[in-house]
């Protein structure tokens, strides 16, 4: 990840000089389905199953996460797993990026 103020990408932007945070996760392995809500209050969607190590993971496993790095990123310590907000977010916009395609097409 660039650091450097000027240089910053959109993404990074809206991190590092707008403040979002990812506040909390919901998990709900039976829909395979992760929701990361925002301090700004949105909830971006993932599936589980975009993620093998979550996916293969016990609800206990699952459950037992912290956010780290001021809420830029989450890790599982029973999984030695971490995933980044700016990942979050770059995989919500290709989901919109998706639909918007998809829907011109249909």
């Amino acid at each position: 990840m660039n650091t450097s103020p000027n240089n910053f990408d959109t993404i990074e932007r809206l991190i590092f000089e707008d403040g979002i945070r990812i506040k909390a996760i919901d998990l709900h392995p039976e829909l395979d389905l992760m929701l990361v809500i925002l301090n700004t209050k949105a909830v971006l969607h993932t599936k589980l199953s975009a993620y093998p190590t979550l996916a293969m993971a016990k609800q206990k496993e699952l459950l037992k996460y912290e956010l780290i790095a001021d809420g830029t990123g989450v890790h599982w310590p029973l999984l030695d797993e971490d995933l980044s907000l700016k990942g979050f977010l770059q995989d919500e916009l290709k989901n919109i990026v998706k639909v918007g395609k998809e829907s011109f097409t249909a």
